[in-house]
């Protein structure tokens, strides 16, 4: 492993460790229950095929120079259970489209452009208080069928011994195609707040927190 990609590990997990602002679980809201993050399909294009980088960081591919396109974000969140206590060491495994919509999945049939800088796959731990942060680059739209366009979304799946495995999707606020998707529509209208992101100002990070039920 190079010392680039140390560096880079190391400065997310600085990140994470100092991020303890909103959006994360408080003394005050540990007696209030929590909506259980709402399940959504893992969708086709779970990755098949193995690879090395996969990292926090994946806006740039081990071994190569470039960087991926489009808008760098970087998501963050906390892992807790419905009553608001930190999950520690749960694994949080995300997956997404490309800038141009395209994932890098030998059955997506997007003509959109691949990225070969875009690692596209990250699998990461959670630390001792449930958090953790990942920088990436905001994924595009694409079509899912004749008259559907999916909006931005990043695909999450976590887990913990103990807990029930959640696989869902989390979107970005203020995304006209929101109002008309039909994964977003089919649920319930009471527990949708939980499947979104929110951002404080322009370039600050998305926080995006999973609530995990006990098994």
């Amino acid at each position: 492993m190079t010392n680039e990609k140390l560096s880079r590990r190391n400065i997310l997990a600085a990140g994470v460790v100092a991020s303890v602002g909103a959006g994360t679980a408080r003394a005050s809201d540990a007696n209030k229950a929590r909506v259980v993050t709402p399940p959504q399909t893992s969708g086709p294009f779970y990755p098949t095929v193995d690879q090395t980088d996969k990292d926090a960081d994946l806006t740039k591919v081990d071994g190569r120079d470039g960087v991926a396109a489009g808008e760098v974000v970087i998501v963050e969140g906390q892992v807790t259970d419905d009553m608001g206590a930190p999950i520690a060491g749960a694994i949080v495994d995300v997956w997404q489209a490309n800038a141009a919509g395209r994932y890098d999945h030998e059955s997506d049939p997007n003509p959109a452009p691949l990225d070969p800088n875009f690692q596209g796959w990250a699998i990461m731990t959670a630390d001792d208080e449930g958090r953790f942060k990942f920088k990436t680059v905001r994924p595009g739209p694409y079509p899912a069928e004749v008259g559907w366009d999916r909006p931005p979304h990043i695909h999450f799946k976590v887990s913990r011994r103990g807990y029930h495995e959640i696989t869902t999707q989390m979107y970005f606020p203020g995304e006209p195609l929101n109002d008309v998707d039909r994964l977003i529509a089919a649920v319930p209208a009471e527990k949708r707040a939980a499947m979104f992101s929110v951002r404080d100002s322009d370039d600050g990070p998305f926080r995006y927190n999973v609530v995990l039920a006990k098994v």
